[in-house]
């Protein structure tokens, strides 16, 4: 490649395009018009203004981007994280207009990007997972079976999306109707998808991460974990590496599982599998995300 798009902004914008001029490749900064005197834009060979500042209008206007990339010869795009990184239809539009997306194949961010399908796609792999129905599930007299037989208190989650949204914990019978209810209006109305399932609910878990990089020619390798345990409104706050809880032999199993995960769906690039650690140290598959992670520096430093 000669020429990359940088399609994001700020920190991870800038980050990327230092990376870029180490490597003899020059850079394309794009910038809606409250951004255009942001540092990345500077920074860059080349700025293009891709339109308002409401991000629908710029930064998630993939057509406009891709059409640039045609314009000015840019032979690759970096999504780098947030707005289009996750986006599969994104990827195979560019990689249809014969440019490079520089992140994980739209197969494998579609798998990943539904948490049924992931839990479908690595169920032959042995990877330990959180106990529960792996479809999705509205039928409220299914939803009692299944929570009687794993044992309260339960979580329903919403299949796709993640932040915490459409997620709901039962402790009881009385309650799930009316929290079912409400995790799949949640999760149509912030994914515009509904599909909701059940898992046991681990209580005081711990949340660790496993760094992944995947090349091109069947290659996987992990790069240790990042433990990210201590959340606000099941946002992250503070991540560690290493983590002070895992043993070596943990540590192992646990990078070894996170590989397993990438191959299932055929992966390639940089990306994250997450895990739940229960207080026995028992760990479960909790999902992938396709793209650069925010928190990768940490594992820079490592």
């Amino acid at each position: 490649m000669k020429k990359i798009l940088v399609a994001n902004r700020g920190e991870i914008a800038l980050r990327i395009m230092r990376t870029i001029r180490k490597m003899g490749i020059q850079s394309v900064a794009v910038f809606s018009e409250a951004d255009r005197h942001s540092p990345h834009v500077l920074f860059a060979d080349e700025a293009v203004c891709l339109g308002a500042p409401a991000s629908a209008a710029s930064y998630l206007n993939a057509e406009k981007i891709i059409a640039y990339c045609k314009e000015l010869g840019a032979d690759g795009v970096h999504p780098g994280y947030g707005f289009l990184s996750e986006n599969a239809d994104f990827a195979q539009q560019v990689t249809n207009a014969g440019i490079t997306f520089i992140g994980p194949g739209p197969q494998a961010m579609r798998i990943m990007g539904s948490k049924l399908a992931a839990k479908e796609c690595v169920k032959g792999f042995n990877i330990p997972m959180v106990p529960g129905i792996d479809k999705a599930i509205n039928d409220i007299a299914l939803a009692k079976e299944t929570a009687q037989q794993i044992g309260y208190p339960i979580l329903i989650k919403a299949s796709a999306g993640g932040g915490g949204k459409g997620m709901r914990v039962v402790e009881k019978d009385a309650d799930l109707e009316e929290q079912m209810q409400r995790a799949i209006s949640e999760a149509e109305a912030s994914f515009g998808d509904g599909s909701v399932f059940i898992e046991k609910y681990v209580t005081s878990p711990r949340h660790v991460e496993i760094q992944v990089l995947a090349d091109n020619y069947g290659n996987t390798i992990h790069l240790f974990e990042r433990e990210c345990s201590i959340q606000r409104r099941h946002q992250k706050v503070v991540e560690e590496s290493p983590s002070a809880i895992l043993t070596a032999e943990l540590r192992k199993k646990m990078g070894e599982a996170a590989v397993m995960v990438a191959t299932a769906c055929n992966y390639t690039s940089t990306g994250t599998v997450e895990f739940l650690m229960d207080d026995e140290l028992n760990f479960y598959f909790l999902e992938m995300n396709t793209r650069l992670q925010v928190e990768h520096p940490v594992t820079e430093m490592i």
